[in-house]
C-alpha cells in the first residue's frame, strides 16, 4: 500500500508545472477581482486555493524522497491542508485572505518566468555561479587548483557553466550543481510578493524590499560557499553511518553535502527568514495582516499582532 502511494506521488509531479500556471492565474484574476466583483473574486480565489494544494501534494514525493529534504517535505506535506482550510475560510468570509492570496499570485509571477523561459533560467544560474566562484576565491579557493568550473558537455547536468568538480587526492570526483533552487529566487520571490500584494506607502515597500532581497540574495551566496566547499572538500564527514542510514544513501563521499545542506544550511534559513520577515513587518506593517493569517491557519488562534507592535513602538516623548 505504502508503495502504491509512494509511486502515485511520484507520478502526480508531472502535472506540477501546469498546476503551478494555473494556480497563479487563478490567485492573480481573483486578486484583481477582489476590490471590484466578490461573487467572481470569491470562487475563483478558493478554487486557486484547492489547486494550491494539489501543486503542494505534486512536490512531496520530489522533496522528501527525490532530494531527500525533510524541511521542504514536512512543509509540503503540511501545505496542502493548510491550502485546503484557507480556501474554506475564505468561502465563509475571511475576507483578510484576499491579501494573503494576492500574495501568492504576485510571487509566481516573480519566480515562475525564470522557471520557464530558458535564457532567464540560464542567466541567473551562470550569475550566481560566477558570484560564488568569485567569493570562493576571496576565502584562497580557486579554480583551477582548488575546483573547476564545467558545464552540461562535461557531466549530466544543464547545459551551461554551473557546476563546480572537485577532486580528491584519490582521484575521486564530486560535483556540486548550482540549479535555481541554489539562487534564493524562492525565497526573494515570497518577500518581494508579499512586499508588493500589501497596501502601503511606495517609501516602506521600498524599504521593505531593501531590508529582504538583497540580504536574502547575499545570504545565499554564502550557502552556496559553504556548502560547495564542505561537501567538494569533505569537511564535515561526521557520524557517517548515522547520516547515511538517516538519508537513505550508501555513497559516504554524500554525508559532507547532507550535513551542510540538509540540516545546517536549511535549518539556519528558517531562523534567517523569520528574522527577515520581522525586519520587513518593522519597515511595512501591512504585512502583519498575512502573518496574522498565516499564524491562524496554524493554530486556529487570532493574533493581534498589529496592536502589540504598536504598544512596543516608543512614543515620541521618548
Amino acid at each position: 500500500m505504502i508503495d502504491v502511494l509512494v509511486g502515485f506521488l511520484a507520478w502526480t509531479h508531472e502535472f506540477s508545472p501546469y498546476l503551478a500556471w494555473l494556480t497563479v492565474s487563478g490567485f492573480v484574476l481573483g486578486g484583481f477581482q477582489s476590490g471590484r466583483s466578490d461573487r467572481i473574486a470569491r470562487p475563483v480565489t478558493v478554487a486557486s486555493w484547492g489547486l494550491f494544494g494539489l501543486f503542494w501534494m505534486t512536490q512531496i514525493h520530489y522533496y522528501l524522497f527525490t532530494q531527500k529534504s525533510a524541511i521542504e517535505g514536512v512543509g509540503c506535506l503540511l501545505a496542502v491542508p493548510l491550502s485546503l482550510y484557507a480556501g474554506h475560510l475564505l468561502w465563509r468570509g475571511r475576507t483578510s485572505l484576499y491579501v494573503l492570496s494576492r500574495a501568492i499570485g504576485a510571487m509566481g509571477l516573480v519566480f515562475l518566468p525564470f522557471e520557464a523561459i530558458p535564457v532567464l533560467t540560464q542567466t541567473l544560474i551562470e550569475t550566481v555561479t560566477y558570484q560564488t566562484e568569485f567569493l570562493m576565491g576571496l576565502l584562497g579557493q580557486s579554480a583551477p587548483g582548488a575546483f573547476r568550473i564545467v558545464s552540461g558537455a562535461v557531466v549530466d547536468q544543464p547545459p551551461y557553466r554551473s557546476t563546480f568538480l572537485f577532486v580528491d587526492d584519490s582521484g575521486h570526483t564530486m560535483t556540486y550543481t548550482i540549479r535555481l533552487a541554489c539562487t534564493g529566487l524562492g525565497s526573494m520571490a515570497i518577500f518581494g510578493g508579499l512586499i508588493l500584494a500589501v497596501e502601503g506607502p511606495v517609501r516602506q515597500k521600498a524599504r521593505a524590499l531593501m531590508v529582504s532581497i538583497p540580504v536574502i540574495y547575499a545570504l545565499n551566496l554564502v550557502r552556496n560557499v559553504f556548502i560547495g566547499l564542505t561537501f567538494g572538500q569533505q569537511r564535515l564527514h561526521v557520524a557517517p553511518e548515522l547520516i547515511m542510514g538517516l538519508f537513505g544513501t550508501s555513497d559516504p563521499y554524500r554525508v559532507s553535502y547532507y550535513l551542510a545542506d540538509r540540516i545546517i544550511a536549511q535549518t539556519l534559513s528558517v531562523f534567517i527568514l523569520v528574522a527577515i520577515t520581522w525586519l520587513v513587518v518593522r519597515q511595512l506593517p501591512g504585512t502583519l495582516r498575512v502573518v496574522e493569517d498565516l499564524l491562524f491557519l496554524l493554530t486556529r488562534t487570532e493574533y493581534e499582532l498589529a496592536a502589540r507592535v504598536e504598544d512596543a513602538e516608543p512614543s515620541p516623548a521618548d
